[in-house]
C-alpha cells in the first residue's frame, strides 16, 4: 500500500478493535514499525459531549499490574461509556467524584449498578442501588469455597448459585428455610481459655456464618432490579466486566507499550 496514502484513523481503528501489532500493521501498510508508532501517536482522541439524559450507571474498577487500574462508569440503557478515571486504587471517594461528575453534566442517574464494596451502599442513599448478583455468588464461594465439606454449607452454596434464576421472594424464602434449618448450628460457638486464664468462646462455624450474613447485609441490594421494573435495571455489571475482559486480551497483544501509550490505548477502546 503506499505510504502516502496511510490513513491514520483507519490505522488506529485496527489498532485498537483488531488485535495487530505495531510488527503485523508494518507489513500490512509497507512500512516501518516506528512509522506505524508515530501514527498512531499522532491520533487525537475525541471527547464524547453527546449523552443520553439519563442513565443507569454501572461502575466498576479493573487493574492493570499492582499500581495503575481504571475506574469506569457505563450506561447501561445505551452502552456509553460515561466516564474513565485512572486510579491507584479504588476508593469510595473516586466512585462519589465520578458519579458528582455525570450528574454535574445533566446526566439523571436514575440507578447505581456495582460490586459491592464496603461502605458504596452509604454513598448514594437518595439513588436505587443494584448489587450485582455474580459479585455476591463469588463472595459467598469465597467464604464456602466452591467444594463445601458440611451439609449446612452445600445446601448453602446450592441456594446462592440459583441466585440469578430466583425472584427476591424464593431467594428470600429458601435463605429464611436455611436459617431456621441451621441456625442452632451457625450460632455454635467453641469455649477455650485465654493466655490470661479467663473464658472465651469463638464461632465454630465462622465461615458459614460469614457467608450467611453477608447475603443478610446485601439482600436489600440484591434485587433493586425487581423493586424498580420500569428503570430496566441490570441485575449484574456483566456489561462493564466483559469491556474489562476484551480490552485485556487485546493489551496482551501489545506488551511493553510506554504507560501513556497504554492509557491512549485504554482511552481509545473504550470509545471505539
Amino acid at each position: 500500500m503506499d505510504k502516502k496514502r496511510l490513513d491514520s484513523e483507519e490505522l488506529w481503528r485496527l489498532y485498537v478493535s483488531g488485535k495487530q501489532t505495531y510488527e503485523e500493521l508494518s507489513l500490512k501498510f509497507g512500512c516501518s514499525s516506528k512509522t506505524i508508532q508515530r501514527r498512531l501517536d499522532s491520533v487525537k482522541l475525541l471527547k464524547n459531549n453527546t449523552f443520553s439524559a439519563s442513565a443507569n450507571v454501572i461502575m466498576d474498577t479493573t487493574y492493570f499490574g499492582r499500581k495503575y487500574g481504571v475506574m469506569a462508569f457505563k450506561n447501561s440503557i445505551d452502552g456509553a461509556i460515561l466516564l474513565l478515571q485512572e486510579v491507584k486504587h479504588e476508593t469510595l471517594k473516586l466512585y462519589e467524584q465520578g458519579i458528582a461528575e455525570i450528574s454535574r453534566r445533566g446526566i439523571t442517574v436514575q440507578a447505581i449498578v456495582c460490586d459491592g464494596k464496603r461502605g458504596i451502599f452509604d454513598l448514594f442513599p437518595e439513588i436505587p442501588m443494584q448489587m450485582c448478583q455474580f459479585h455476591m455468588i463469588k463472595i459467598i464461594n469465597k467464604y464456602l469455597t466452591r467444594k463445601p465439606k458440611t451439609q449446612a454449607a452445600i445446601e448453602l452454596r446450592i441456594i446462592i448459585l440459583q441466585l440469578t434464576k430466583l425472584s427476591k421472594k424464593d431467594f428470600t424464602d429458601k435463605i429464611n428455610t436455611w436459617y431456621l434449618k441451621w441456625q442452632k448450628y451457625v450460632n455454635e460457638r467453641t469455649p477455650y481459655v485465654s493466655p490470661q486464664g479467663k473464658k472465651r468462646s469463638f464461632y465454630t462455624h465462622k465461615r458459614l456464618r460469614t457467608a450467611y450474613l453477608s447475603i443478610i447485609k446485601h439482600l436489600p441490594y440484591l434485587f433493586t432490579f425487581e423493586d424498580y421494573p420500569n428503570l430496566n435495571i441490570p441485575n449484574t455489571t456483566n456489561a462493564l466486566d466483559g469491556h474489562f475482559s476484551a480490552l485485556k486480551n487485546k493489551l496482551r497483544n501489545h506488551n511493553g507499550l510506554s504507560k501513556r501509550r497504554k492509557i491512549k490505548f485504554i482511552d481509545g477502546f473504550f470509545k471505539a
